[in-house]
């Protein structure tokens, strides 16, 4: 099998298989999950952290001989990336905030728990002021949201395979990226999962469902890949991206998640964990 054929194996496991991990979460919820859960985001955006810093921008940093120039062009792909994934969370965050809207005036406006986060809590409100095809509604929006996210997302798992140039499973860059990222994706299968079973829609079916999101990562995978395979320039546009948008992920996602579940040091200290697990996986 050639390296092609390992990325796009690797990154449905991660895609697919992450946000159908969600929804399976989500379709057996239970309670007092929040802390686990905290923990193995911190852990992931730690490890990304470290990939981010100390792989893919240093790699895209060695490129070309021209340091100035080189700098500039990495500063200004990593804000397109960062930027590209704040203007997706932004919509998918005006297309279904009216579904998940606050109950009373007394409500935090944050969650601070996992069942608040992804709104589980507030179902059996919504379903005394709502129908059931508004919620089910609601899921379809946030599934549709959700795939065209993970287009980007995959793009970093196929631009590191490029760099790295190592076929199968062998403990690299990309095959971190795609760990990290099949575990940010678990959240989002979670909120893809809830609204559409809230909704009417069995659960084994909205499982699969919110697993199909991931799809779209494949193919971001295949275009990152193939624009890192293009030359160095493509290669330094592939790898800024991907680091901006890994930063808007750690730094918009996973660490403001991790820390309204969990509001304790043990967030930071998960982070720094797979801030130095990323360092093991570089230079080890």
């Amino acid at each position: 099998m050639g390296m092609l054929g390992w990325v796009i194996i690797i990154t449905a496991i991660a895609g697919i298989g992450g946000t159908g991990l969600g929804g399976l979460v989500g379709a057996l919820f239970k309670k007092n999950t929040e802390k686990s859960v905290s923990l193995l985001l911190s852990f992931a955006g730690g490890v990304m952290l470290s990939v981010v810093c100390f792989d893919l921008l240093m790699d895209a940093m060695s490129q070309f001989d021209n340091t100035t120039m080189n700098l500039l062009i990495v500063i200004g792909m990593v804000l397109v990336g960062y930027g590209v994934i704040y203007i997706l969370n932004f919509w998918i965050d005006r297309a279904t905030n009216h579904e998940v809207a606050h109950i009373d005036n007394k409500h935090p406006k944050t969650a601070d728990q996992l069942s608040e986060l992804i709104h589980s809590d507030h179902f059996e409100e919504h379903k005394k002021k709502k129908t059931v095809a508004d919620l089910f509604i609601g899921g379809v929006v946030m599934a549709c949201a959700i795939a065209l996210h993970n287009l980007p997302e995959g793009m970093v798992i196929g631009g590191s395979y490029a760099h790295d140039g190592v076929v199968g499973f062998t403990l690299t860059g990309g095959l971190t990226m795609a760990i990290v990222i099949g575990l940010h994706n678990i959240p989002e299968g979670m909120s893809v999962a809830v609204p559409l079973i809230a909704g009417g829609m069995n659960r084994v079916r909205a499982v699969l469902i919110t697993a199909a999101t991931g799809a779209p990562t494949i193919i971001g995978a295949i275009i990152g890949y193939y624009l890192g395979e293009a030359g160095p320039l493509s290669m330094v546009l592939s790898l800024s991206f991907a680091s901006g948008a890994m930063l808007y992920v750690v730094f918009g996602e996973l660490l403001p998640e991790a820390i309204l579940m969990w509001r304790s040091k043990a967030p930071s200290l998960g982070m720094l964990i797979g801030v130095l697990t990323g360092l093991l996986i570089i230079y080890a």
